[in-house]
């Protein structure tokens, strides 16, 4: 599903724990890291989308985790022009996602990485939130500092049961 501007629907998650950090999940293969994301199919809604990559990624389900919030807006991120397939009809110039902000519920023993139709992951660790910025590649560095910058401000909400210290601490910073 490619819309009309060559931008290809997709959501993006940001899974804290309480002490406010976040998973950070290497791809499979490669010294690569990232937040899970993944396309949303024709017939699901962002959320359904989330839920199912969510699964696919990290073999957390719906009960594991709390949804904190979301972005309000799509956020847009262009590829490099290396990574366009030029041959592929209709052309995708980029990806346009919704981000997600959940919080852990579960024990992280729950996570696991064989649960989709192909493995994404190998590995994962918890960072410092701001971490992602300084190592996710490039061209999408705008969008993730856009979905952090709106949705971390959820760690640090009245009632959050989220410690958000490591959110403070990185944010002079950035």
């Amino acid at each position: 599903m490619i819309d009309s501007k060559g931008y290809r629907p997709n959501v993006g998650i940001i899974l804290c724990n309480d002490e406010g950090r976040v998973f950070w999940a290497k791809r499979k293969g490669a010294n690569s890291w990232q937040f899970p994301q993944g396309g949303i199919d024709g017939n699901e809604d962002p959320e359904t989308a989330m839920y199912r990559e969510l699964w696919e990624e990290t073999g957390l389900r719906a009960e594991d985790v709390q949804i904190l919030g979301r972005t309000r807006y799509w956020l847009r991120y262009k590829l490099p022009e290396r990574y366009i397939r030029k041959n592929s009809l209709p052309l995708c110039i980029g990806q346009k996602q919704i981000w997600f902000m959940l919080r852990l519920l579960s024990d992280e023993s729950m996570v696991r990485f064989d649960c989709g139709h192909k493995q994404e992951f190998d590995s994962y660790k918890w960072v410092e939130y701001w971490y992602p910025l300084q190592d996710v590649v490039y061209f999408k560095r705008r969008v993730y500092r856009k979905a952090m910058d709106e949705l971390g401000s959820l760690l640090i909400a009245d009632g959050s049961q989220v410690d958000a210290a490591s959110y403070l601490a990185g944010r002079e910073a950035c």
